[in-house]
């Protein structure tokens, strides 16, 4: 991206989801965007203008005779280095797959050439009829992004997909498109594909356990990514910093190492691909007390360690035929070599198709945003992932585990 901050369209189309379009937007601008918002007449209904335009700092209209000089439906598209569009409701992409520009919104909608990114919600019902369908399809052909949307509370008691994604989970997508604007090919369709993620907990008595630092942040990017690339996603997740399940994908929790064994083994066994992204404790404690182990008497008690199982080795040896594994190395480096030499004797030792290092420590790698890395193949294939969003990273493995498949 370039030195001046990116500038971003964000249109609100006229659902109850409209007020978390304040959350995505407040999100935008404190990351340094520019954002205009350009919302529907019924979006205006749900929120009022004064909150958009107290947040974004920007004047706010919703029609195309608003400052008619600067010519603002064709000027506000093309100025733009990216639109978003939450919640993107059936009627407005029905509107845009057709071509119309009635308001403001859809007119920006039809001058941008820019990534556009559509964030759907509404009823279950709305989300599966065939003209929304169609329109979807449509649009996606044309190199719309469009989210597949959350499953969960809708308006009323009802239930089920059509939920709007979480904003957070919008401005990761968002942030995606500006760093790589082909980073969400509808490319997985098809395709089901197992994530592990996290740190694993083994406990040593009711209070106390053994794990590492791992935020899951890594593994939720790669499964949120596969699921709007298209495929099927179980992601298999031991703890993680309170992260929100990721839309369209199926979670599964496994806290300890021999659960995420037994959940990533059942998962894989239909799976095109699996990516091993977990940061699994090596061993666990022998002894699990029963009570709160007191200190006190002078006296440390021991602590008698076993060996977790190697579950990436295990999958590579259980893996049926033309299934793609991807394996995870965090590594420091020591006498001996760096991290990319302790990666490539990992890649050589668990026999996966791919594996992504990371060079951990001084804040790196885990429980931060940002990732960078060298990607290897077992076919001697070596590429350096430059640093960027964890979701960047997770696209260019997904490019890397598509071309194998």
């Amino acid at each position: 991206m370039s030195s001046t901050p990116p500038q971003v369209l964000l249109g609100v189309s006229g659902g109850i989801a409209a007020y978390k379009s304040a959350e995505l937007l407040r999100r935008l601008t404190e990351s340094g965007h520019a954002v205009r918002v350009l919302p529907t007449e019924a979006a205006l209904e749900f929120v009022g203008a004064a909150t958009f335009e107290a947040l974004s700092g920007q004047p706010v209209a919703s029609g195309v005779f608003s400052d008619v000089p600067s010519v603002q439906h064709v000027r506000l598209g093309k100025e733009a280095d990216l639109v978003v569009v939450a919640p993107a409701t059936a009627d407005l992409m029905a509107r845009l797959a057709h071509g119309r520009s009635d308001d403001l919104l859809t007119a920006a909608l039809l001058t941008a050439r820019c990534p556009m990114l559509l964030a759907p919600a509404m009823h279950t019902e709305m989300w599966e009829h065939p003209a929304t369908r169609d329109n979807v399809a449509l649009l996606r052909s044309r190199g719309t992004v469009v989210l597949e949307p959350a499953s969960g509370r809708l308006t009323g008691k009802d239930t089920g997909p059509g939920r709007l994604p979480d904003p957070a989970e919008i401005f990761e997508f968002s942030h995606l498109l500006l760093e790589r604007a082909d980073a969400l090919p509808r490319d997985l369709e098809g395709r089901h594909v197992v994530v592990s993620a996290g740190g694993t907990r083994e406990p040593l008595d009711p209070v106390r356990y053994l794990g590492n630092r791992s935020s899951g942040r890594q593994g939720y990017a790669i499964a949120r990514v596969a699921a709007q690339r298209g495929a099927r996603v179980t992601l298999v997740a031991g703890h993680t910093a309170e992260l929100a399940d990721p839309a369209a994908v199926h979670v599964v929790h496994a806290p300890t190492a021999r659960e995420m064994q037994v959940a990533m083994h059942e998962a894989a066994t239909d799976a095109d691909a699996v990516v091993m992204a977990a940061a699994v404790a090596d061993f666990r404690p022998v002894d699990l007390a029963e009570n709160k182990i007191k200190k006190g008497g002078g006296e440390v008690p021991p602590l008698r360690l076993a060996e977790n199982p190697d579950i990436l080795a295990g999958l590579v040896r259980e893996r049926p035929a033309g299934q793609v594994v991807v394996g995870f190395a965090a590594e420091t480096g020591d006498e001996t070599g760096g991290p990319l030499h302790h990666g490539r004797e990992k890649l050589r030792r668990k026999g996966s198709d791919l594996l992504v290092v990371n060079a951990v420590g001084d804040g790196k790698a885990f429980e931060v945003s940002d990732n960078a890395g060298w990607l290897l193949g077992a076919d001697g294939g070596e590429q350096e992932i430059p640093n960027g969003s964890k979701a960047l990273l997770a696209s260019r493995l997904w490019d890397a585990v598509r071309a194998r498949l």
